[in-house]
């Protein structure tokens, strides 16, 4: 996964950058191929006492998308972080639980069942057609 980097009105740390990588890094266990999570915009930035941290992540379906506020820039992204694992982590739920209630699984016909139907469908053609005055097919003379 490739992971960018700004840092607006401070400067970062490589430690912190290292971090960033690390705590992103994490996210991968959600997905079952690692190419689903293509790429990660961290944008931390300073304003007085305050530093927010925003982590885009690219996705192979769309993006995530989360900001958070704090006083250092380390909790800035960690909760960031946190709150973008929730979200990463209902959207797999969401994914999982509409397989499975839309998947419907048909259930095979029990040996009873065939039988009892192939006997009405006999049953029914097999009466003898009762015979009509102007609309039969065989004439009987």
């Amino acid at each position: 996964m490739k992971v960018n980097t700004t840092a607006r009105h401070c400067e970062l740390d490589p430690e912190d950058r290292l971090f960033v990588q690390q705590r992103l890094e994490r996210l991968l266990r959600y997905f079952r191929d690692p190419r689903d999570l293509m790429e990660a915009h961290v944008v931390v930035g300073a304003e007085k006492y305050r530093h927010s941290a925003e982590i885009t992540l690219k996705l192979r379906r769309g993006e995530v998308v989360s900001r958070e506020e704090a006083d250092a820039p380390r909790a800035a992204i960690e909760l960031a972080a946190e709150r973008l694992e929730g979200q990463i982590r209902r959207l797999k739920e969401k994914r999982q639980s509409r397989k499975r209630d839309g998947h419907v699984r048909e259930i095979p016909a029990s040996v009873d069942s065939v039988t009892e139907d192939e006997e009405a469908l006999e049953e029914f053609f097999d009466e003898p057609a009762e015979p009509s005055g102007n609309g039969g097919m065989v004439k009987e003379e």
